[in-house]
């Protein structure tokens, strides 16, 4: 109960964790946690607590140290809430543990060292927080750890050489922090690695060439500082690097002569030490040198940050689409400001490091010109489809884009999303590879992309669709009879298979089309045209985001279920993690409801359809084919990927399915 007080503190999530009057007159093994009753909590045949599975659930409270006490607790899944405040190092006294997943949260404050000294550790997740301080070296000591993600932090420091020590480590992710120094030649020891992320640091000093045996499980990129040998993207390191390119480390080999924690273990400075003592003749030059680099890496951060909030702050005068502040430009202002415009071609987006593809002609794109005339508007035609983006055609925000209605010259009515710069891949070829991946789109169920424009004055890119009167297929969940939105069965038996097939399009490789996964299936996602048609929205949307907002955009997509549960271990999207996605939406339009409960599935596997088939239908559906439907969702959302059917399988199964 201490535990739910701190991460639940207003009591709005876990109104199940109530022990019963009659708990005193209990034995231990029926003791209130233990009875069943209390969401997301798995015990033992003693009695004992052995698993928590509270991810998605919005907590937004403290991990309290009391988590410690539950000595027999083998899994902690407390991801994608709101959680916040530090690590407790009392989860070090969890003998037990195997699985922690903490990452997606607001946690803060260092890493406890004290987690190196878990003996039984396999999985710990962080990645998603705002952590501070160093990796510990203590780390090194988790010696069944096989994935450990630290991504998307504040950390800094050098990386420690112990990672290098752990024999079972799969996967190891450091990128998006703040970490400097070399990357240490130990990291390519692990047998079983097969991942190891470390881009967006400030890494430098020559590459270790036993990691290229990872291939693309290797990512370095926007490590300015690196260096080395049989790396594609990587320059070759000379004296004038200040590196001795016959030594794998920045500045020659390791020393065990300087103090431990003055100097980050895998920065390897050689030392002037005997076994007498040290020389501070040698030593403080080297000091100077490193504390005068500190110093400029921090003027130059402060710059950088000074820089780019001038340049938001002229961004905003510009007049955003996503600016709501009483300073926006008004409507008849813009229009003003526009007319006096010669005609607006289409122009590229400006990004910080100059790119103008338009500039160039779209060379290399791979864009045919008959494509380019098919799919281009300029940014004239946007600005009056939508009424100089009137807050009246808003049809709807998220963190990274905007949604307009608008009408287009030719009559058609469409609708326009509107993406900062600062959310689209930075990289010019893979921004415009993207682009055409989205033009190639073509199927009955997938919402059809219409054109595009970038626009370098506004700093925005639009993507221009089809509108879809009937919104989307979460407004078909928990309605009321009278709402007038229950769907009739055939229509849902219609909606799960055009799904199917717009999942199966992507997944195919056809011709020039290349294989896709979709990444963020979801309700929401799915919109309903005038004859009841499914249409697949966002197809291919992450070939033109920044990784960062990819991954924002995965909360909404947990709390509701659709994240398959090996992302978090693996943290990769397959085929199969759609298939799971689909499978969640299929008991969604089964049951009619948006939260889909355990007893919603225990219906489908036993075929009680009271318990998983829509009540507002009042009995009028096939029970063979809800049974069928039931029995897919099921298989579609097993825990193992290996276990769910292919979508080509699913379409199969469902084409068998009568519709009058």
């Amino acid at each position: 109960m201490s535990i739910k007080s701190s991460i639940d503190p207003k009591g709005l999530y876990l109104s199940s964790w109530s022990p019963s009057s009659s708990t005193a007159a209990t034995s231990a093994s029926t003791a209130a946690p233990c009875g069943g009753a209390f969401e997301g909590i798995a015990c033992d045949d003693q009695g004992l607590v052995v698993n928590i599975s509270l991810q998605g659930k919005g907590l937004d409270g403290k991990i309290p140290p009391e988590i410690g006490q539950l000595a027999s607790l083998s899994g902690l899944y407390l991801h994608f809430n709101q959680l916040y405040g530090v690590v407790p190092k009392e989860i070090a006294n969890l003998s037990d543990l195997s699985e922690l997943y903490l990452n997606e949260n607001n946690l803060d404050g260092e890493i406890p060292p004290e987690i190196g000294t878990m003996p039984n550790l396999q999985v710990l997740q962080l990645c998603y927080n705002k952590l501070t301080g160093s990796v510990p070296t203590q780390l090194g000591s988790l010696k069944k750890l096989s994935v450990l993600a630290l991504q998307y932090n504040q950390l800094t420091g050098a990386i420690p050489a112990s990672l290098g020590d752990l024999t079972l480590l799969k996967r190891l992710d450091l990128s998006f922090n703040r970490l400097f120094g070399s990357i240490p030649t130990k990291l390519a020891n692990p047998p079983m690695l097969e991942v190891l992320d470390v881009r967006n640091n400030t890494l430098s000093g020559n590459v270790p060439t036993a990691l290229k045996r990872l291939n693309e499980g290797f990512l370095y990129s926007n490590n300015t500082g690196l260096c080395g040998v049989g790396f594609s993207t990587l320059k070759v390191c000379t004296a004038s690097d200040g590196i001795n390119p016959n030594k794998p480390e920045p500045f020659g080999p390791g020393s065990d002569g300087l103090p431990k924690k003055d100097i980050p273990e895998s920065a390897n400075f050689t030392s002037n030490c005997t076994h007498n003592g040290c020389s501070n003749q040698w030593t403080m030059p080297r000091m100077a040198l490193i504390f005068g680099a500190i110093g400029a890496i921090v003027a130059l951060s402060i710059t950088a940050i000074l820089t780019f909030s001038w340049y938001r702050r002229r961004k905003q005068k510009i007049g955003s689409a996503f600016d709501t502040s009483d300073s926006r430009l008004s409507t008849d202002q813009v229009k003003d400001v526009y007319s006096r415009r010669s005609a607006s071609p289409l122009i590229s987006v400006e990004y910080s490091n100059g790119w103008d593809p338009m500039a160039k002609g779209w060379n290399g794109s791979g864009f045919s010109q008959e494509v380019l005339e098919s799919f281009m508007l300029n940014l004239e035609d946007v600005e009056s489809a939508t009424q100089y983006f009137s807050e009246v055609n808003l049809l709807g925000k998220s963190s990274f884009s905007a949604i307009y209605k608008g009408l287009l010259r030719d009559g058609s009515v469409v609708a326009i999303k509107c993406i900062a710069k600062s959310s689209c891949k930075s990289d010019e070829s893979q921004f415009l590879k993207g682009l055409k991946i989205l033009t190639s789109l073509k199927h009955e169920n997938l919402l059809r992309l219409r054109g595009f424009c970038c626009s370098k004055g506004r700093g925005e890119c639009f993507l221009i669709y089809d509108f879809v009167s009937n919104g989307n297929l979460l407004q078909y969940l928990d309605v009321k009879a009278s709402s007038g939105k229950v769907l009739e069965w055939t229509a849902r038996v219609s909606i799960i298979q055009g799904i199917a097939k717009g999942i199966g399009y992507l997944h195919g490789k056809k011709g020039n089309k290349l294989a896709m996964v979709h990444q963020n299936i979801s309700a929401e996602k799915v919109l309903i045209d005038q004859r009841y048609n499914p249409l697949l929205s966002d197809s291919g949307l992450h070939k033109l985001l920044a990784d960062d907002i990819i991954f924002s955009t995965l909360k909404a997509s947990a709390a509701m279920g659709y994240l398959a549960p090996e992302y978090t271990t693996t943290g990769r999207f397959t085929e199969k993690s759609d298939v799971y996605a689909f499978g969640m939406i299929v008991f969604q339009v089964l049951s009619g409801k948006r939260k889909v409960s355990q007893s919603t599935r225990l219906g489908a596997e036993t075929c009680k359809f009271e318990d998983f088939i829509d009540s507002n239908l009042n009995g009028n559906f096939s029970e063979p084919e809800a049974a069928k439907l039931g029995k897919i969702a099921t298989l579609c959302t097993h825990e193992s990927p290996e276990n769910r059917p292919t979508i080509e399988t699913v379409i199969q199964e469902l084409g068998e399915l009568s519709i009058c």
